[in-house]
């Protein structure tokens, strides 16, 4: 019997064979020049010296063809420099820590529950169901309000919350950069569901006695992404106002968002909804270059309002019994999943290398030619990006784009260990998880980050950094007295 041909597909590691081919098509351009400035400077070397010099003198130069040429230079250089944007840095951030007393344990949250709907054991019992597969810590807080028995979602304590969340992290924020409250000239606040009279904007301005000529802002209604679309509007705002500083403040005031009937899609908020707030500040300025810790790449925003299923996934509304919540419907997460698709459809070209965007391409175009049931190619994001920070909405929204963007665990670990350890904290989840990052020690000069968030209405946005500095570790941020706890197994259901 002839000799059997031995098993190419697992004797040779195909890995290797992908890694030789991106690396050849990501360095096409040097590939093909390094011959030919090798060539050209072999016969460089070849001339001799009187013969460079008859070569040189060969040449006519023409008074006005030399003019004229510096002149199309200067010109073209100018509109450059005059047409690209101006860079945005992000110079710091800092982010709320709740006090110990506002911690919520499982046990203290199921008991509320039972008092609350002593009356209706069937909505207790889905609220420890989703409680056990959440993958939320004991360790999560909710404000003052959610404390009492029944809560007391009053004007006045939802104000106390604001103030307490916004002024803690802006206080870190002005106290590590050094800027004073007067050099603010844009700022910038989301809350999706508190919108006071006068606004929050309005009330940090007050707070700390800002310049009568600011540039502020009030976003409200725009959900859990509402935060990248706070960087998106004052990066806009930086562009045509330069020399300036930035002050964007994201969180979610959860005082007046707690339901108190017993709709089960309503219930869900109750469930993953926790206390949290970032502060960051942006700048334009060249001399900030130096000691800012990312540079603002790109921002890419989907909506997909235009669909009535998608509009109306993440609804706010009363129940039969005129009790207000927040409705998540059971097509969340695939609307999520097209809003995904479509943001990074056009995030992809912006980020991806050529050997990508070249499989990519070669694969869509044998599925529209030669055989539409051809498996469609999935990019690997992870050679775009060092860093991911996913919107730590709930274990689904983790697991669904884990699996989908085809990364490990270890990408997709400061999500799940914001989650466990903050819960959902809305727009400012994104920050936690950032701060995560540092706070192992894992950033590095040259790190690209890839954030995403979801939103009401229904949005996908996603923001590109990149890391200006190595960033050492704090002693300051929220995760310094538990960090080297984590990562920790979170197991798929915890038994109350």
């Amino acid at each position: 019997m002839p000799t059997p041909l031995p098993d190419f597909s697992s004797s040779v590691k195909l890995k290797y064979v992908k890694l030789g081919y991106q690396y050849l098509v990501n360095h096409f351009l040097t590939f093909l020049l390094v011959p030919i400035m090798a060539g050209i400077s072999i016969e460089v070397a070849r001339l001799g010296p009187n013969e460079i010099v008859a070569l040189w003198r060969s040449l006519e130069f023409d008074t006005v063809q030399i003019m004229c040429s510096a002149f199309l230079v200067v010109f073209i250089a100018t509109v450059y420099f005059m047409s690209k944007p101006r860079p945005i840095y992000l110079v710091d951030y800092a982010l709320y820590k709740p006090p110990v007393t506002c911690r919520v344990p499982f046990s203290t949250f199921m008991e509320h529950a039972r008092m609350i709907l002593q009356f209706d054991p069937k909505s207790v019992d889905f609220q420890m169901r989703i409680l056990e597969r959440s993958g939320l810590g004991e360790e999560t807080c909710l404000p003052p309000s959610s404390h009492y028995i029944p809560p007391s979602p009053t004007m006045e304590l939802a104000r106390e919350e604001a103030r307490q969340v916004m002024f803690s992290a802006i206080d870190s924020l002005l106290e590590k950069t050094g800027v004073k409250a007067k050099d603010i000239d844009i700022l910038v606040v989301n809350c999706s569901l508190f919108s006071p009279t006068p606004s929050l904007s309005a009330m940090v301005v007050n707070k700390y006695k800002m310049r009568s000529n600011i540039r502020s802002f009030n976003l409200s209604g725009m959900g859990c992404s509402a935060g990248l679309l706070s960087i998106d509007l004052a990066r806009d705002l930086l562009q045509v106002h330069p020399n300036s500083y930035a002050l964007v403040i994201s969180t979610e005031i959860i005082t007046p968002s707690c339901y108190a009937g017993n709709q089960r899609s309503m219930l869900l908020p109750n469930c993953l909804f926790r206390m949290g707030g970032a502060a960051i500040l942006l700048s334009n300025r060249t001399r900030d270059r130096r000691r800012s810790k990312y540079r603002l790449l790109h921002v890419v925003r989907t909506h997909k309002g235009a669909d009535d299923k998608a509009y109306r996934c993440v609804y706010e509304e009363e129940d039969p019994h005129g009790n207000v919540g927040v409705s998540l419907s059971k097509d969340l997460m695939v609307i999520a999943g097209e809003a995904l698709k479509s943001n990074i459809t056009t995030m992809g070209p912006l980020v991806l290398p050529a050997s990508e965007q070249l499989l990519f391409l070669f694969t869509l175009i044998g599925r529209k030619i030669f055989n539409p049931k051809l498996k469609p190619y999935i990019p690997d994001f992870k050679q775009a990006f060092e860093h991911f920070c996913i919107h730590a909405g709930g274990r689904a929204v983790i697991d669904e784009l884990e699996k989908n963007l085809q990364l490990s665990a270890e990408h997709v670990e400061a999500s799940r260990m914001t989650l466990h350890r903050f819960g959902n904290t809305s727009s400012s989840s994104l920050w936690y998880e950032l701060n995560y990052i540092e706070s192992k020690g894992r950033m590095k000069r040259g790190n690209r980050i890839w954030q995403i968030a979801f939103g009401s209405g229904f949005k996908c946005n996603s923001a590109v950094w990149k890391c200006n500095r190595t960033i050492k570790a704090r002693s300051d941020g929220p995760w310094t007295d538990c960090i080297d706890r984590y990562p920790i197994h979170i197991p798929e259901v915890v038994k109350l």
